[in-house]
């Protein structure tokens, strides 16, 4: 802390010796601010390996700093209750983005590094009887720049931090509403979105759910967020929308999986996972379906937590997404009216004949051997079994919409 008791214990110190006599001490300091200035620039060239690498602009803002850090010492020296936010202050010289150029630890080594150069120096430029006080004064001094230092690079952090949750939720936003495009793969790239992950997949999917509670900390939950994602090999953008926590995963194969160790992220209520798309620039499908099977999930009670939203495509074409409509039309009704149409008759007939192999068989005319070897097929080709009371519903569904979309038999069209 600035004005701390190291301070103000050496304020007290300089109050007991001769003012005259520090302040003679003080002036001959002042005078040798150049020469040190010079050294301090010179010990960096020589023992950081690093700096020589930096650019001029670079090299003359830490030299800046090097130089306030200097000067602002020997005012501190001279009056240390008047002067006890120098430490503080030296840092104001540099530009913002002075913490962008070297890391925290690159700036204890510069701090070091001068505070060595100037231990060494004193004696060649101050009198003998000088050297000590000094010298114990530095140590003083230097505690406070560390303090200092650590205190701009926390600011700067949280001020990254705060911009990078700002851009983050611009991104999400953006592939909400489906406005994904080079910019906004480049603002992604930003927050060190490689659509990648560690798996080397750059499948995508956008997952959708309500928001926890206001005590758990938006941005604490952003952060875990995308530490368990990466834990599990996945880049992951986290944004709270209002009431609901939307995540954009990549680099993922397996969503469930990855989707159920995140389950504890979200707030009380469905977790839907939408489909998997190839980029990022294709993500507002899997959106689009995520947010609609947010919607409609309250329909279906009994739906997994997490659960996919092509699980969902009745409640979600009964809540009037006509994408969910189109899509049961085109992939389940559509490929049962190829042929003849017998597929579709029979599992109409095994609908409406309350799941009834037998009662279906005798509406026919047919086996029942053969009312099963049909009802396999409709399994293979849709992917809903007719006997799974789950799958009859969806089949139900998708029946009705396909008539309403393409009344008039054999002749279906997307």
């Amino acid at each position: 802390m600035v004005g701390s008791t190291g301070i103000a214990g050496y304020g007290r110190a300089v109050a007991e010796t001769g003012v005259k006599e520090h302040e003679a001490r003080a002036e001959r300091l002042q005078n040798a601010t150049g020469a040190l200035a010079t050294a301090a620039t010179a010990a960096m060239e020589e023992k950081l390996p690093w700096f020589g690498k930096l650019s001029a602009q670079d090299r003359s803002w830490i030299g800046l700093v090097a130089q306030s850090g200097i000067t602002a010492f020997v005012d501190w020296f001279r009056d240390p209750e008047t002067h006890s936010s120098m430490p503080t202050r030296m840092f104001g010289s540099a530009p913002r983005e002075f913490t962008r150029v070297i890391s925290l630890h690159q700036t204890v080594d510069l701090v070091r590094t001068t505070i060595e150069m100037i231990e060494n120096t004193i004696g060649d430029l101050l009198p003998e009887d000088d050297v000590p006080v000094v010298r114990e004064a530095m140590q003083r001094y230097a505690r406070e720049v560390a303090f200092a230092a650590a205190t701009v690079y926390a600011q700067a952090a949280e001020m990254r931090g705060a911009w990078d949750a700002r851009l983050e939720a611009l991104v999400v936003d953006s592939v909400i509403r489906g406005e994904a495009d080079e910019s906004v793969r480049s603002r992604a790239s930003a927050l060190g979105w490689s659509g990648a992950g560690t798996t080397g997949s750059a499948d995508v999917t956008v997952v959708v759910g309500r928001a926890p509670s206001a005590e758990a900390g938006s941005a604490n939950v952003a952060d875990a967020v995308r530490h368990a994602a990466r834990e599990a090999g996945c880049d992951a953008l986290c944004a709270m929308q209002g009431d609901r926590l939307v995540i954009v995963l990549g680099g993922t194969s397996k969503p469930v999986e990855i989707v159920q160790n995140l389950a504890g992220f979200f707030g009380p209520g469905p977790i839907v996972i939408g489909p998997v798309v190839p980029d990022l620039m294709s993500a507002v499908t899997s959106a689009r379906a995520a947010v609609a099977g947010l919607r409609a999930a309250p329909a279906w009670p009994a739906a997994p937590r997490p659960v996919q939203a092509d699980e969902l495509l009745p409640e979600r074409s009964l809540s009037g997404d006509g994408h969910a409509r189109r899509q049961l039309a085109s992939d389940v009704y559509g490929p049962l009216t190829m042929g003849d149409g017998v597929l579709l008759d029979t599992v109409s007939t095994y609908l409406d004949s309350g799941g009834s192999i037998e009662a279906t068989a005798r509406a026919m005319f047919i086996h029942p051997n053969t009312v099963r070897y049909r009802l396999k097929r409709v399994g293979e080709i849709t992917g809903y079994s007719p006997a799974n009371p789950r799958d009859s519903f969806t089949l139900r569904v998708a029946l009705t919409l396909g008539r309403l979309l393409n009344p008039e038999p054999g002749s279906y069209v997307l």
